[in-house]
């Protein structure tokens, strides 16, 4: 029998409405869950038990009445530590960072709080989310509930230990390079990166977006149902848009499908992997859909301005630090934003043209194709200690090839697990999509993951 805090939050729903479950009864499961996993996995900045036992108590008086506050009344959820949240600091995972309560939540927050979830706390991350790992200088390492000798990856890292460990079913993390996909890939989440603009963030900045990670595609349907919902704070934001987010059926006959196994840059894809998702295209090619090769698209060039123009951004921002307080930064992160120091004006521009010239990229190599299939990362997950599969701050993203991309093209792409390396860490599978073709991309995931 699945414990109640694996349950599924598309389970959840109905068992409340029934009055088959309690709010109660998942918190104090999810609760222990978290009692029993936290001190060796270290996803959380945040967690207060007794807020949360009052929240699902509320919550289990509002389904008894019959008058449920929202379509996660009482389902159990985290946020990554930079979505804030009223009254509690943001320390964007580094040791630097001045203690400041934040003054309100962000638009996710206020969406989950709106529909009635239960907010379980915070969850870690890397220092300013500039790594695939759970190394900081503000938090203990977090670790992988697969194996707590390698990294869940980041920069949701947190939210990657959490959603596989079981600490409920829902959880929010944000994505500028791959920073949701790649912790679902090391964790065997499903994890979303919306089409830009898609769901609200506050501040917007070019790439960045907020999605689900869950174990399951309907869960992450679900949470997207909120999510979505407007907020005139990001002046980036899509127009809101009517989606039916579950309704999550669809036939691949027809479907053109491009397959992907060569990012074009940094790491090769290890051989397990790249056979893997071969298998997956294979299956959708047996159930109908056209399956051809895509060619690279990224250069080096690109990925190269790109970690130009970052490192730049983030050194504009320890520069105004007292030099005590910059010594703070996790010293791999400081060594790589030290580069920015030593650019000049023009290479700067450079850097910055390549995120359009990456986005002009990924639209023209993909827009034969519905669909895209490949590898989420390159690589399995890493030793916990490393900062990335290469731990060189010199090449900080030769892992991000294929994520990347639909950063900066705005396209929607979700990790879902297509199976396990001879050493039992999972590999997830990528599919991208046309851009604010979102729920496309979820149906082609739950239908490979209804195939299993």
């Amino acid at each position: 029998m699945t414990e109640l805090a694996d349950v599924a939050a598309v389970d959840l729903v109905p068992r409340y409405r029934s009055g088959d479950l309690s709010p109660v009864e998942v918190a104090e499961a999810v609760l222990a869950r978290i009692e029993a996993r936290e001190p060796e996995l270290r996803a959380f900045y945040k967690h207060d038990p007794a807020a949360v036992r009052t929240a699902a108590k509320e919550s289990e008086q509002r389904w008894r009445s019959g008058s449920p506050q929202g379509p996660l009344d009482g389902v159990p959820i985290t946020l990554k530590e930079n979505i804030a949240t009223e009254g509690v600091p943001i320390p964007l995972g580094s040791a630097a960072t001045e203690l400041v309560p934040a003054v309100r939540d962000a638009p996710a927050a206020a969406r989950i709080r709106e529909a009635g979830a239960v907010l379980l706390g915070k969850t870690t991350m890397p220092d300013y989310g500039m790594l695939t790992s759970g190394l900081s200088s503000f938090h203990q390492t977090a670790r992988n509930p697969w194996d707590t000798e390698r990294t869940p990856g980041g920069s949701s890292a947190g939210a990657g230990a959490a959603g596989a460990a079981g600490y409920g079913p829902l959880h929010v993390g944000t994505d500028i390079g791959g920073s949701v996909r790649l912790p679902a890939a090391y964790c065997g989440l499903v994890g979303l990166k919306p089409s830009f603009g898609r769901v609200p963030v506050d501040p917007p900045y070019i790439g960045r977006v907020a999605g689900p990670m869950t174990k399951t595609v309907a869960d992450t349907a679900l949470l997207m149902s909120v999510l979505s919902q407007p907020d005139p704070r990001d002046h980036m934001s899509l127009p809101p848009s009517d989606i039916p987010w579950q309704s999550l059926d669809v036939d691949p006959t027809g479907v053109r499908i491009g397959l992907h196994l060569d990012a074009g840059v940094g790491l090769a894809v290890e051989p397990e992997i790249a056979a893997a998702v071969r298998a997956v295209a294979d299956a959708f090619a047996a159930a109908g859909a056209v399956v051809e090769p895509l060619d690279p698209f990224v250069t080096r060039e690109m990925l190269d301005g790109l970690d130009l123009f970052w490192r730049t951004r983030l050194w504009s921002d320890l520069v105004k630090f007292a030099p005590e307080r910059r010594e703070r930064v996790l010293p791999y992160i400081l060594e790589w934003a030290r580069a920015g120091a030593e650019t000049n004006g023009v290479d700067v521009y450079r850097g910055f043209s390549q995120i359009d010239a990456m986005r002009a990229s990924a639209l023209r190599a993909t827009e034969r194709f519905d669909f895209v299939l490949s590898p989420t990362s390159p690589t399995q997950a890493f030793p916990a200690e490393w900062a990335s599969p290469v731990n060189d701050p010199a090449k900080p993203f030769e892992h991000i090839g294929f994520t990347v991309p639909y950063n900066m093209s705005g396209q929607p792409a979700v990790s879902v697990n297509c199976g396990f390396t001879t050493e039992k860490q999972p590999i997830g599978l990528q599919i991208s999509g046309r851009r604010f073709d979102d729920l496309g991309v979820l149906r082609m995931a739950a239908w490979y993951q209804r195939s299993q």
